[in-house]
C-alpha cells in the first residue's frame, strides 16, 4: 500500500526537523519512517518519487532520503530535481549497490549530501540526518541573516542593489558545496573546514587569506605563553573571522582594502555589520563566547580607533590582540619588508606592543619557505612556477599555487589592469 505524505509523528511541526522519504518499497519505508519517530523527527512518506516532487512545491523539508533504484524515476535523478524545488535542504542517497558510476554522477550533478549503503547501521543513518539537519540550519540562519541585513540597510539603495546581486550569486554558488558537504563529519575540525570552504567559494581572495592568517597564528602559538583557553579561542577564531563578509559586494570589500579612505558611513556601517554576523554565525562552529567576542574584536585597534565598537587597550581580549596583528599583515597591499616595518612603527598605537613583538618573533622563523622566492608582475616569466596564487582585483583566481606561468597567462594578468601595480610582489619556486 503506498503511502502519500502523511506524517508518521506525532510531535508538533515546530517542534521537529520535517524529514522527506521517498523509498518504492513500502517495508524500507516504513522502516525509515519508523527510526526517524523514535528519535522525534516528523517524516512524511511516499512510494512515488513525482509525488515527493509535489510535496516539495507545497510544504519545506530540512531532509529528503531517497533510494536509489526505483521503477518510477531513479534516485540521482529525483534529488536533483528536488534541489531546484527547495535547494536548501540535505539530500541523502540510500542504494544497495554503490558503483563508482553511481559515486561519479553524483559528484558530477552535485546534488548529493551524504550516501548510505544498505544494509544500514541505525546509529550510522541517525547520525547522517543528524548531520543533514544541521547543515540545512546553518544555511537557513546564513539566509536569515542576510535578509536581515538588506532590511537594515534598505535605504542604502546602490549598496542593497549590490548585496542583492551577491546574494543571488550565492545562492547559486552554493551547490558547489555539495561535494564538500558529503565529507563533513559532525567533528569539531570539520565544521571549520566547512566554514572556511563557504568563504572561499564566495571570494577565493578572502579564503586565501584567512588561510594565511590561520597559519600565522598557529606559528605565534608555538611561542607565545597563552593559556590553554587562550589557544583555543586564537586558533579556532583565525579560521573563521572572515565568515560574515560572505554576502559582502566584493567591490566594497576591494575598497575597504585598498582605498579605506573612499567609504562612506553607509559602507562603514555595513563593514562593521559583517564583523558582528561573524561573531553569530561563529557560535554555530563554537559556543565558546570568548570565539565570538575574539572574532568581532579582531579589527580593533589599542588606542581605541578600532571597528566595531572602540575597545581600547586592556579591553581587547588577547587572542584578538594578536589576531589584530595577522589580519592586518595578511590584508596589508605592502611588501613584506615594508609590513615588517609598519607593525614596529604602529605598535602602541594599533597593536598591543607584546603582540606586536609576538609576531615579529614568529614571523621571522616562518620566512618564505627555501626555493621560494618574491617577483614583481613586471618580472614574471613564462616557466616560472606559482608558489602561492593570483587573484583578480575582483577575487577571481587567475591562476593556482603550482600552476606554471605561460605567455598566455602573463597576458591574462597585465590585461586585469586595474587593482594591480608594477611593485605588485608574487611567489614562485626557483
Amino acid at each position: 500500500m503506498q503511502k502519500t505524505g502523511k506524517p508518521v509523528a506525532s510531535a508538533q511541526e515546530n517542534q521537529s526537523t520535517r524529514i522527506l522519504v521517498v523509498d518504492d518499497d513500502e517495508i524500507i519505508l516504513i522502516a525509515l519512517a519508523e527510526t526517524l519517530r523514535h528519535e522525534g523527527y516528523l517524516s512524511v512518506t511516499t512510494q512515488s518519487p513525482r509525488e515527493a516532487l509535489e510535496i516539495l512545491k507545497g510544504k519545506p523539508f530540512s531532509v529528503i532520503i531517497s533510494d536509489q533504484r526505483m521503477a518510477e524515476m531513479n534516485g540521482l535523478d529525483f534529488l536533483q530535481e528536488a534541489a531546484k524545488i527547495q535547494p536548501t535542504a540535505s539530500r541523502i542517497l540510500i542504494t544497495g549497490i554503490l558503483t563508482l558510476k553511481t559515486v561519479i554522477d553524483a559528484i558530477n550533478s552535485g546534488e548529493i549530501f551524504r550516501f548510505v549503503a544498505k544494509p544500514w547501521l541505525r546509529e550510522e543513518l541517525l547520525a547522517t540526518v543528524r548531520n543533514a539537519a544541521q547543515r540545512h540550519e546553518l544555511l537557513e540562519t546564513n539566509r536569515r541573516l542576510q535578509e536581515s541585513t538588506l532590511r537594515l540597510n534598505a535605504q542604502l539603495s546602490e549598496t542593497n542593489s549590490l548585496l542583492q546581486q551577491k546574494i543571488r550569486e550565492l545562492t547559486t554558488e552554493k551547490n558547489n558545496l555539495v561535494e564538500a558537504h558529503a565529507k563533513m563529519q559532525a567533528t569539531f575540525e570539520q565544521s571549520l573546514d566547512l566554514t572556511q570552504r563557504i568563504v572561499s567559494v564566495y571570494l577565493p581572495r578572502l579564503g586565501e587569506e584567512t588561510r594565511e592568517v590561520s597559519a600565522l597564528c598557529d606559528r605565534m602559538l608555538d611561542f607565545g605563553t597563552l593559556s590553554a583557553e587562550e589557544r583555543h579561542v586564537l586558533r579556532i577564531a583565525s579560521r573563521i573571522y572572515n565568515v560574515g563578509f560572505v554576502g559582502l559586494a566584493r567591490d566594497l570589500l576591494e575598497r575597504a582594502r585598498r582605498q579605506p579612505q573612499s567609504l562612506s558611513e553607509n559602507d562603514r556601517r555595513v563593514i562593521e555589520d559583517a564583523a558582528i554576523s561573524s561573531q553569530i554565525l561563529s557560535s554555530f562552529v563554537d559556543s565558546s563566547d570568548s570565539v565570538g567576542r575574539t572574532v568581532r574584536a579582531c579589527r580593533e585597534r589599542w588606542d581605541g580607533s578600532g571597528r566595531p565598537d572602540g575597545l581600547q587597550g586592556e579591553a581587547i581580549p588577547v587572542p584578538a590582540r594578536i589576531l589584530a596583528v595577522a589580519v592586518w599583515f595578511v590584508e596589508s597591499p605592502l611588501g613584506r619588508t615594508e609590513k615588517v616595518d609598519e607593525i614596529l612603527h604602529l605598535s602602541g598605537s594599533a597593536f598591543d606592543p607584546a603582540a606586536a613583538s609576538l609576531f615579529i618573533k614568529a614571523l621571522r622563523t616562518s620566512a618564505p619557505a627555501r626555493g621560494t622566492h618574491e617577483v614583481t608582475l613586471a618580472q614574471l616569466r613564462s616557466g616560472m612556477v606559482l608558489a602561492a596564487g593570483i587573484f583578480s582585483p575582483s577575487g577571481m583566481l587567475l591562476a593556482g599555487e603550482g600552476q606554471r606561468i605561460t605567455d598566455g597567462l602573463i597576458e591574462k594578468i597585465r590585461q586585469q589592469k586595474e587593482g594591480f601595480y608594477d611593485g605588485q610582489k608574487l611567489m614562485v619556486y626557483y
